[in-house]
């Protein structure tokens, strides 16, 4: 028992410490198990700092490090930002670009609808290289390590059925893992699996070094958007309205929840609490361990984003055009503002600010009344 409560103390927060800081939001979710999660405490007042205009709808969220936001739009451009909205550079993709980014060392990692992987440099642009898939690109890429620990390797799944492993410098491919569909969302990885599930109705566990599968686990019905990783246990939900906790050494499911309305977007899990939103509109709020609803809160229409927790508040956008900020223990709405335009994206939260992007094509930073 000792030895197992070392592990999870000292393993797990600095695997978090390689993907977040309080400056530092560098991937979808937040951290490579996309539990949506950061220590950051939320103002209890935010107001709009700044909008910058795109020239299309934007669906993707926005990545932010050293200074500078990254987000695509579906006009075909990835846009890098100052923390003052000011454009710094702007990538030609030549088609939409829905995928979150990810940086890793330096590097913009995104994929476009063409189904292609870019790697390009953060300050200013330019391109490293391109990966050619077969069909679109929709989902976040992640990144491991090689076994040897010598190398990193970017994890991107596609609408060609597969999920691909690329050298991070190069890339050129390491392996390939084929599902029976379509590939929608962000793989989640502990450095030892991939994990995501496929609009073949499974939810895919890969081992990290070989590209080979460890399990699949047949959930019903397709899987639309990415689980999240916590505790060795994955957190998903599914088409059918379906939410699912699965122990990942037993593979046994621990609780389910049923017909809740498609789940399009992805949990955040911590503190005890898993948070999830609806195409019921419907935000959830399920104790981690039990799987009891402590609370609900409702919008005005669908929510297709997903939320973060943020130490002990929640922040998310709906589809009534809202970004709302939460109290995690009651659920209570503490802080709202309505841009007017469906958001689709996860928030990027980082000290004093919150960035998040609309339909309108529009990105908006929100920072903390003083």
């Amino acid at each position: 028992m000792m030895r197992k409560i070392v592990i999870i103390v000292f393993l797990f927060p600095l695997f978090y410490l390689s993907a977040q800081t309080d400056d530092c939001w560098p991937i979808f979710r937040g951290n490579q198990e996309l539990t949506g999660y950061t220590d950051i405490k939320l103002a209890k007042n935010y107001s709009l700092a700044w909008d910058f205009k795109t020239g299309d709808a934007i669906k993707s969220s926005a990545v932010v490090c050293d200074g500078r936001i990254f987000i695509g739009s579906n006009d075909g451009f990835v846009y890098a930002l100052d923390l003052e909205g000011k454009l710094l550079w702007k990538f030609n993709a030549e088609t939409s670009v829905e995928a979150p980014p990810l940086i890793l060392d330096g590097v913009v990692y995104f994929g476009s609808l063409e189904g292609m992987l870019f790697a390009v440099n953060a300050s200013d642009g330019s391109l490293k290289w391109k990966y050619a898939t077969e069909g679109q690109i929709s989902g976040s890429s992640s990144w491991i390590y090689s076994p040897d620990k010598k190398s990193k390797w970017i994890i991107t799944g596609s609408y060609d059925f597969c999920l691909h492993c690329v050298d991070a410098k190069t890339g050129i491919l390491i392996w390939k893992y084929e599902a029976n569909n379509y590939i929608n969302g962000a793989p989640a990885t502990d450095g030892k699996i991939c994990l995501f599930g496929g609009c073949d109705g499974f939810l895919h566990k890969v081992d990290v070094g070989t590209g080979k599968a460890t399990d699949k686990i047949d959930v019903g019905t397709y899987i639309a958007s990415s689980a999240a990783i916590y505790a060795d246990k994955a957190f998903y939900g599914n088409y059918d309205g379906n939410f699912y906790v699965t122990d990942l050494k037993t593979e046994k499911t621990l609780w389910e929840h049923k017909e809740l309305g498609s789940f399009l977007g992805s949990p955040a899990v911590a503190k005890g609490k898993v948070i999830i939103g609806s195409q019921n509109r419907n935000l959830y709020c399920f104790d981690e361990s039990s799987g009891e609803i402590l609370w609900t809160f409702k919008s005005m229409r669908k929510i297709e984003g997903s939320p973060v927790i943020a130490n002990n508040k929640v922040v998310f956008g709906a589809g009534d055009g809202r970004i709302y900020i939460l109290d995690l223990e009651t659920g209570e709405k503490l802080w709202q503002y309505e841009i007017g335009a469906p958001i689709f994206g996860t928030p990027a939260v980082i000290a004093d600010k919150i960035i998040i992007g609309a339909h309108d094509g529009r990105v908006y930073c929100f920072s903390r009344k003083l």
